[in-house]
Formats: C-alpha cells, sequence, structure tokens
C-alpha cells in the first residue's frame, strides 16, 4: 500500500451509505488517507436524511454530488469498499476488496439511517486502524 492509502467506497446509488463512509474516513483519517465514492447506478442527488444524520454528528456531506463509478476509480485504488453494488464492481488483482453488508438507507426513516450511521462509522473506525497501524 502506498504512503497515503487510497479508499474507493462503492454503492449502488452513491447517495447514501458511500457517501456516509466518505465522510467518516475524511473527517477521521483527517488527510491522512485519499478517499473516494462512487455508485453504479447514482443518482441525482445526495440522500437528504443521510444528510441529516451526518449532521448530527458534526459531518456536512450535503455539497457532495454522486459520481458514476469507473474502472480508472477503482485501478487508482488500493482499497475497494463495495456496499451492495454485487458484481458490477471491477476487479484488479492487487487491490483489497470488502463487501460490508449494510441496509440501504434510501426511504428510510431518520431512527434507522442513524444505526446505519454509526454501523458505518464503527466499520471505518476499524478499516482506518488496519490501513493506518499505529497511526
Amino acid at each position: 500500500m502506498s504512503q497515503s492509502p487510497t479508499v474507493l467506497f462503492v454503492c449502488v446509488h452513491n447517495a447514501g451509505r458511500s457517501q456516509m463512509a466518505a465522510g467518516f474516513l475524511e473527517h477521521l483519517a483527517a488527510g491522512r488517507v485519499e478517499v473516494r465514492s462512487a455508485g453504479s447506478e447514482p443518482r441525482d442527488q445526495i440522500n437528504p436524511v443521510a444528510v441529516s444524520a451526518m449532521a448530527e454528528v458534526g459531518i456536512d456531506i450535503a455539497s457532495r454530488t454522486p459520481k458514476i463509478l469507473t474502472t480508472d476509480a477503482v485501478r487508482a485504488s488500493d482499497v475497494v469498499i463495495t456496499m451492495g453494488c454485487g458484481d458490477t464492481c471491477p476487479i484488479f488483482p492487487g487491490k483489497r476488496y470488502e463487501d460490508w453488508e449494510l441496509t440501504d438507507p434510501a426511504g428510510q426513516g431518520i431512527e434507522t439511517v442513524r444505526v446505519i450511521r454509526d454501523e458505518i462509522r464503527g466499520r471505518v473506525e476499524a478499516l482506518l486502524a488496519e490501513i493506518l497501524p499505529g497511526d
């Protein structure tokens, strides 16, 4: 892994789970990790309930825009975390892949999205401890 590892979070719509994960990793890594997110079928905007849930913990993802998943984004990443996008994510040798099974926040109320947000935070904290050990 490079000096500053690159992590790509991928979900179908790039409007909830992957955006929350990217927001947490950017916040917790404080510039020590390059963070990207994308979706196999991106929406037009970020899920407003996800924005609200993240704002409750002091992380602003309101200005983000969902992006389409590209082969180049996967190729340029050290770690690729998928969240329900299945086989649409291209596989390259030498990359670390993980699939996080998380409930999709689309159409969910704030109480459910808070649970998803907190689960994502725990997974991001564990990932950060693995990719930046002893940091």
